[in-house]
């Protein structure tokens, strides 16, 4: 969707709708309601915290948060160890996870650096999302063609150790800290897996990971397969350009995998039902604390109306891969195929601060076109395909395959 891109932007706010899990090369996890921007070198602790004092217009008292500062400073046995930059960023933090809300994080300037590489496309690591469910760190998803794909590891997989070292008793940063490192090193994971009796152990080479947002592939029977691997700044020229290929062709079918797709630009997503729905088509609600319910309209660039359709998913299907699946399902566009969804429903908006700290802010939460809501519960396909472990073990993809034959039936 190459030249029309409507991703609502300023120089330090971008609208997402960010699966918000959290991947140790794409993002962090924290929360928070407010941020002081400040600079280190221009303000003493107490000027920084004393602007903290005059937003606070609910009554906390800041006198006991000064006097644990003022405490470390004075009597802390290891003057070396008191960092004023770091105990800001911790104090930010720790306000940030106080909301309870992991998609909701403040990241300091070397973790937003991160993130915004892997919206790019651009990471480092094994190429695995994570989350954290009952303090117990998840794999949500292997992203394609990843050292963590190619090594095994699954949706579903519970890290139970870091080379060696429990991750329960980490917190989620130091996780992905332990996880990340040198390329061409190696990490071994300790895992838990369903349905697998006893933990086992995983060794994986660090990696730089590019990361295509739309895969191509020409299938028999006239069938056009378009993975969409993230919903980033590329997805849209990428989505048009094999769009206008595949138009040549004449295809008779058309399939749309976002499997493992954890989400990425609300926006974006809009521009891709864009091309397969009808203009000024109702394609996502917004719903925002304050504000009149924001209905996004498909933006009058159709080009695929017609084409049977096809859209794969899986419980890593999250966030934009959900808004463009619910919105195909709502329309009767075309058939969604596969397994539940992950189910986030929320919208995530990211403020940059002038030290290169930003906060990625839970805003609003967002509705499909019938106002249906798919927050932790996922939405459900039209046809349900499960992949069996055999079909992992024969790396055969039965969803591929049973879409293929859905569309070849037609």
């Amino acid at each position: 969707m190459a030249p029309y891109v409507y991703k609502k932007s300023t120089s330090s706010v971008f609208y997402y709708a960010l699966v918000g899990l959290v991947s140790f090369i794409l993002g962090w996890q924290a929360t928070v309601s407010g941020v002081i921007d400040y600079k280190d070198d221009e303000l003493a602790s107490k000027t920084k915290m004393a602007n903290l004092d005059k937003e606070i217009s609910f009554g906390v008292d800041m006198d006991l948060f000064w006097n644990v500062w003022k405490d470390l400073e004075d009597k802390y046995v290891d003057l070396e160890a008191i960092e004023e930059n770091t105990m800001v960023y911790g104090s930010i933090k720790g306000l940030v996870e106080s909301l309870d809300d992991h998609y909701t994080v403040f990241m300091t300037p070397d973790e937003s650096t991160e993130f915004t590489a892997g919206l790019d496309g651009t990471l480092k690591g094994i190429g695995a999302e994570l989350t954290v469910e009952d303090k117990n760190l998840v794999i949500v998803s292997p992203l394609r063609g990843s050292p963590a794909e190619k090594a095994g590891l699954l949706p579903r997989d519970v890290i139970l150790a870091i080379n060696g070292e429990l991750a329960s008793d980490m917190t989620l940063v130091d996780a992905i800290s332990k996880i990340r490192g040198e390329i061409g090193t190696s990490v071994t994971l300790t895992i838990v897996r369903k349905n697998v009796k006893n933990s086992f152990d995983v060794s994986i080479i660090r990696e730089n990971i590019e990361i295509e947002s739309v895969t191509v592939e020409k299938l028999d029977g006239d069938i056009v397969y378009l993975g969409v691997n993230r919903f980033n700044d590329k997805t849209n020229e990428e989505f048009s350009n094999a769009i206008s290929e595949m138009l040549l062709d004449e295809p008779k079918g058309l399939i749309v995998d976002l499997r493992f797709n954890g989400g990425g630009y609300l926006d974006i997503a809009v521009e891709l039902l864009s091309y397969l729905l009808p203009s000024n088509t109702p394609s996502v609600v917004i719903k925002e604390r304050g504000k009149k319910d924001d209905t996004k309209l498909t933006n009058g660039k159709p080009k695929l109306l017609n084409t049977p359709l096809v859209v794969i998913v899986n419980d890593s299907s999250a966030s934009a891969s959900e808004i463009v699946a619910g919105a195909i399902q709502d329309h009767k566009r075309g058939v969604i195929l596969g397994t539940k969804t992950f189910g986030k429903g929320s919208v995530q908006e990211v403020e940059k601060f002038s030290d290169g700290s930003s906060l990625r802010l839970t805003i609003a939460k967002w509705f499909t076109p019938n106002g249906r809501s798919i927050n932790k519960t996922g939405l459900m396909p039209d046809i349900i395909v499960e992949i069996t472990e055999e079909d992992i073990d024969n790396k055969y993809d039965r969803q591929k395959e049973e879409a293929v034959k859905y569309l070849k039936n037609l």
